[in-house]
């Protein structure tokens, strides 16, 4: 059983939020090499909300999938009670949705105040909210009466120490558990100083934890400088983001490991849990820096799957052992499923292995358009379909009932209207109906659309109206179902 224990921010080293290099490979290495906390990239409000929860049984993840069928975050037992999920929001009631989508998965939540990148604050989003303390204040009291797990913010600091710590007294009353400073002013960049001063009358000025960000370029060489950097800055933690991005052993207090095993170390985290390889070749060019030159960057860079990435760090065989086992587990659970759909199946269901191939009907004709016109023939009500998606892989099956009778395909589809064509033509099938395929010859519906465009034409000539009144029109409308998708 997993005890819940509530995140403490105090004596902490912390991987902090970043673009592209937070994912779920970055995070579990850096936490194998002593980071006590770790922050995901920043992920945007209205991009997360068209977001569904999926568990991976075959990786044993969480993803939060977009639909297009993007995984937007991933994460797993292994982080959940360590890892802060950062946001990028400009509005409470949206930031509380998403708090409450992710809640569940992780330790705290953040909303990131300190981007100064123009995709962020055009959108009155990072730094932009600075400039709005009204706007701050709202989405972080939200957050902190609407959800159970810790809020924090990461901000950077304003033209003046004493409208930065004034703003900061501010947050603190939102009742939030920790703030990050980034020890810069939005329009400064790594190459400019960190302001350690005004990070320590922060620090000095609120009661609440600080934690102290920017000390890459300026003190954090080694393990040993995140200690200087803390006391520079009087923070109660310490955050850190382009030392752990060259090398996430910067959190390793035995000092730093060879270069070639970190990489390895983070390859063997990607091909683990399925990260895209795009990103996994980003975050080790951000490793190599210097010798992206190199024979093997140039290897790296021309690579174009996660398998010749692999290649490239002769680690072809690792590759190949786990994809083959999470191929074998892959189909256990498939077979698995299988075994309880059958168990489950309602035997009065007519059930043919079909799909629905729309290069074999003519344009804007579908079986579900047959199925609907013949049940109106026959004065049967009008077709109903339920439909369900599988969590494994995200496949859909959908039954149709018509005239008391149950119809469905025993091949799952990718999507919600292919398996409700399927379930259709199982139907017309079995009643030994036409479905309306091409190779079935004169087409009625096609016939009767045009001979009802050309009754248009010649009422619009007329003057006539031309609105159609709705029983008309409903012929030929694919009617869709007002079940809800439900996971199976």
């Amino acid at each position: 059983m997993t005890v819940n224990t509530p995140l403490c921010f105090r004596g902490k080293k912390i991987l902090a939020p970043m673009v592209r290099v937070g994912t779920l490979p970055m995070r579990l290495l850096a936490l194998d090499y002593g980071a006590d906390i770790v922050y995901c990239e920043e992920l945007i409000d209205i991009k997360m909300l068209q977001c569904k929860r999926v568990i991976n049984e075959v990786l044993e993840t969480v993803d939060f999938v977009a639909p297009n069928e993007r995984v937007v975050f991933r994460t797993c037992e292994r982080e959940r009670q360590r890892v802060v999920f950062q946001m990028g929001s400009a509005d409470a009631e949206r930031a509380l949705a998403v708090a409450k989508l992710v809640e569940s998965d992780v330790a705290g939540i953040d909303i990131n105040m300190g981007c100064p990148k123009e995709y962020s604050t055009k959108a009155s989003m990072g730094a932009a909210l600075l400039s709005d303390p009204d706007k701050i204040e709202s989405i972080l009291t939200t957050l902190v009466k609407g959800i159970c797990k810790p809020v924090t913010c990461k901000i950077r600091i304003l033209p003046s120490v004493e409208d930065t710590v004034n703003l900061v007294k501010r947050i603190e009353k939102t009742g939030i558990a920790a703030i990050a400073v980034h020890g810069r002013k939005k329009e400064e960049r790594p190459q400019h100083p960190v302001h350690c001063d005004v990070i320590k009358a922060i620090s000095e000025a609120v009661s609440i934890p600080v934690i102290a960000n920017g000390g890459s370029h300026d003190f954090i060489k080694e393990y040993a400088d995140i200690e200087t950097f803390q006391k520079a800055t009087a923070a109660s933690s310490v955050m850190i983001a382009r030392a752990a991005m060259w090398n996430p052993s910067i959190f390793r207090k035995e000092g730093f490991c060879p270069l070639k095993d970190v990489m390895q170390d983070y390859i063997k985290y990607a091909v683990r849990y399925d990260n895209h390889y795009t990103n996994t070749k980003y975050c080790l060019c951000q490793m190599l820096r210097e010798q992206l030159e190199t024979a093997q960057g140039k290897k790296l860079h021309a690579a174009q799957s996660t398998q010749e990435i692999c290649e490239v760090f002769e680690m072809g065989d690792f590759y190949e052992e786990t994809t083959t086992i999470f191929e074998a587990k892959k189909t256990s659970l498939e077979t698995k499923t299988q075994d309880e759909d059958d168990q489950m199946e309602d035997p009065d269901v007519i059930k043919m292995a079909v799909r629905f191939d729309k290069r074999e009907y003519p344009p804007q004709i579908t079986p579900k358009m047959y199925l609907l016109e013949w049940c109106r023939k026959e004065k049967h009500p009008q077709p109903v379909y339920e439909t369900v998606q599988r969590p494994l892989d995200r496949l859909f099956c959908s039954v149709v009932t018509v005239a008391e009778r149950k119809y469905r395909s025993t091949l799952w589809d990718k999507s919600k209207k292919l398996a409700e064509q399927a379930a259709a033509i199982v139907c017309l099938r079995t009643l030994g109906v036409p479905e309306g395929k091409l190779c079935e010859g004169e087409n009625h519906l096609i016939n009767k659309r045009k001979r009802q465009d050309q009754e248009r034409l010649i009422n619009r000539d007329h003057g006539e109206d031309l609105a159609e009144p709705s029983h008309k029109k409903a012929n030929f409308i694919e009617e869709t179902s007002d079940m809800s998708v439900s996971k199976m």
